[in-house]
């Protein structure tokens, strides 16, 4: 993968260089080219290739600012090995703060993609093609859902004990074993041969400083463990954390609409039948408990103050015995 000439996207980059290229394959219906910027960064010496990636969803800035943290701090140029930052990949979405893709596609539910498609599916064809093939490692930052904030964790699917390995290096304080979804571009990677990091991780549409400090400390000390860069004085700053990998997770869900609030902190640990919170009507005619159906940790919580019936309201991880 890492050749003393690395032939990326048409381009011939050396050892030591640094370059930024731009993705231009659709345009808008103004015949307006959208570019995806995307920075390559390469060292003196061979080693891995990395990919950080972010915005696969329009509205998770939080994985946005991680990497455009990385890029202004010198952080992704590497000793050895090459850095491929990718700050922004659903432009679309991030133009107009959504999360699908102008064809009103997730675009992490099309890959590997069609060359013949929908404009979502033929991106996703053109990055499995062009992209995935020359790259050994990705940490691929995402956030919750709207107004559902993730606890900072890190999801694979614990098969792998090298990617086991990195998931316990990135020092998030959870690591979800999840089974990975059919046509998302982590599913697609692994397939490939390439190993991946899920980094979860805030709100959409939402920038959080201690979610932004995991995600930007994990990636140093990704690149760090693989010897891409010493980067012993900045993890030396960082708070060690031994993640606890959490073996299955479930939703608890609303079963009333109305008002909610809630009584726990995410991150916290719960006992089953706890109660988590409430929801009642704005009459004050009834006010119904949310509970826990089992012992666990809090890693998502919903933060809007109106529910309706069926809404996912807490993500609930935890060990099976």
């Amino acid at each position: 993968m890492d050749t003393d000439v690395f032939h990326f996207l048409g381009k011939k980059i050396g050892r030591g260089e640094t370059v930024q290229l731009n993705i231009d394959i659709a345009r808008l219906h103004t015949r307006t080219a959208i570019e995806v910027p995307i920075i390559v960064a390469r060292g003196k010496k061979p080693g891995p290739v990395i990919l950080l990636n972010a915005g696969i969803h329009g509205d998770e800035v939080n994985g946005v600012e991680i990497v455009r943290q990385i890029i202004a701090k010198n952080y992704h140029q590497p000793t050895a090995g090459t850095v491929i930052c990718i700050p922004v990949l659903n432009v679309f979405g991030f133009l107009h703060q959504i999360r699908e893709f102008p064809d009103g596609r997730d675009l992490n539910r099309v890959f590997p993609g069609s060359k013949e498609g929908s404009l979502g599916s033929r991106f996703a064809y053109f990055f499995m093609k062009e992209i995935v093939p020359k790259i050994d490692y990705c940490i691929d930052y995402h956030t919750g859902a709207s107004k559902r904030f993730n606890f900072t964790h890190i999801r694979i699917e614990g098969v792998d004990e090298a990617t086991i390995a990195l998931a316990e290096t990135f020092g998030t304080p959870f690591i979800l074993l999840s089974k990975v979804l059919p046509k998302s571009f982590r599913s697609e990677a692994v397939k490939k041969g390439v190993k991946v990091l899920l980094f979860e991780g805030g709100k959409a549409l939402d920038l959080d400083r201690v979610v932004t400090k995991v995600g930007v400390a994990g990636a140093l000390k990704v690149m760090h463990q693989l010897k891409m860069r010493d980067f012993s004085k900045e993890i030396a700053n960082f708070p060690k954390t031994t993640p606890v990998t959490l073996s299955a997770s479930t939703w608890i869900r609303a079963r009333f609409s109305g008002m909610f609030r809630t009584y726990v902190s995410i991150g916290s640990f719960v006992k089953k039948g706890a109660v988590l919170g409430t929801i009642s009507d704005p009459f004050g005619e009834f006010e119904k408990r949310v509970t826990a159906k089992h012992d666990g940790y809090i890693i998502c919580s919903n933060h809007s103050p109106i529910v309706n019936q069926g809404d996912a309201l807490f993500h609930v991880g935890f060990t099976k015995k």
